[in-house]
């Protein structure tokens, strides 16, 4: 793997065989680890690892496919493909291993929500909380029939998949535009960070072998099972994962809270980071309240909060 991307604050560490790359910033309790979505990486939580470093530790990493993490290919794998679902939990957990990290705040953002909700159910002595930012859960979300991911994943299409994979990557500009809601806030500095994994040796082949993994347990069916302090956030105009769609992943998690951000779309964290951030601390705040103050009470800074049950 090319690592010429990398910055000077990049760090990598081995997890299962693979050299996973991760950025470290604040220190104490609580840590935050944070789940990028589809497409991203870490450089997508840049503008709110600061803040939330002066709450406690913040550690945003790679999954494998994108970023700078590995990406070895079906000759290398050790046990299974490295790109589903459930490895995806795995390296989760065992990076939190390696990094000394008994338990954490988990924040997932689209794809990442659906992967904090399945460490939260197979590990919960390992999660205090979870923020679910615009989660991508499958049960929401299409999902491509069984019959299709096997014709994908014989040798035929794998031989075509990186030429489709590169195809979509030619719309990236088209995708980051749709995900903001103002896309005036877009400039070169957002979209060379997207493109910049791109320089990495396989990148192509590894999103296709994500497209073609094996998919895990549909999250959104157990959403009732978590025992931990949820707060679920959106942009009013999210036209990846619909607004609505969270409202009603929330109303299914009894004591959950909701925040909903005006004029802002898929990437509240980026788009709207001021906001984003205050609905962290607000809700970090409420946890540690000795009156148990629900979230739902604190006040807001122009942005919305319900507390459930159940969100509307």
């Amino acid at each position: 793997m090319s690592r010429r991307p990398a910055d000077p604050d990049s760090k990598f560490m081995a997890v299962d065989g693979l050299a996973v790359h991760y950025k470290l910033r604040g220190t104490g309790d609580p840590v935050f680890l944070l789940l990028h979505g589809f497409g991203a990486s870490v450089f997508s939580w840049r503008k709110v690892t600061e803040p939330l470093a002066r709450l406690g530790s913040v550690v945003a990493f790679d999954r494998p496919g994108f970023g700078l993490t590995d990406r070895p290919m079906p000759d290398r794998w050790l046990s299974g493909s490295p790109y589903g679902e459930d490895a995806y939990a795995r390296l989760t957990a065992g990076l939190m291993d390696g990094l000394g990290i008994g338990r954490a705040i988990l924040v997932g953002h689209s794809a990442g929500g659906e992967l904090a909700v399945r460490v939260a159910l197979r590990h919960p002595e390992r999660v205090t909380g979870l923020v679910l930012e615009a989660p991508a859960l499958k049960g929401y979300h299409y999902r491509l029939p069984h019959a299709v991911r096997w014709f994908l994943s014989t040798r035929p299409a794998r031989m075509a998949g990186p030429r489709l994979a590169r195809a979509m990557v030619g719309r990236l500009s088209r995708l980051i535009d749709i995900s903001w809601h103002d896309t005036t806030k877009l400039d070169e500095e957002t979209l060379a960070g997207y493109r910049r994994p791109l320089r990495t040796m396989n990148w192509d082949r590894a999103l296709w072998e994500i497209i073609i993994a094996p998919k895990g347990e549909p999250m959104a069916r157990r959403l009732g099972e978590l025992r931990v302090p949820v707060l679920f956030v959106t942009g009013d105009d999210d036209r990846i994962v619909l607004a609505r769609m969270t409202r009603e992943a929330a109303a299914q998690v009894p004591g959950s809270a909701l925040v909903v951000i005006a004029n802002c779309g898929h990437l509240p964290h980026e788009e709207c980071p001021a906001e984003f951030v205050a609905a962290v601390e607000r809700f970090v705040t409420a946890q540690k309240s000795p009156q148990g103050e629900g979230f739902g009470n604190c006040p807001a800074h122009g942005i919305g909060g319900d507390s459930n049950g159940p969100a509307s």
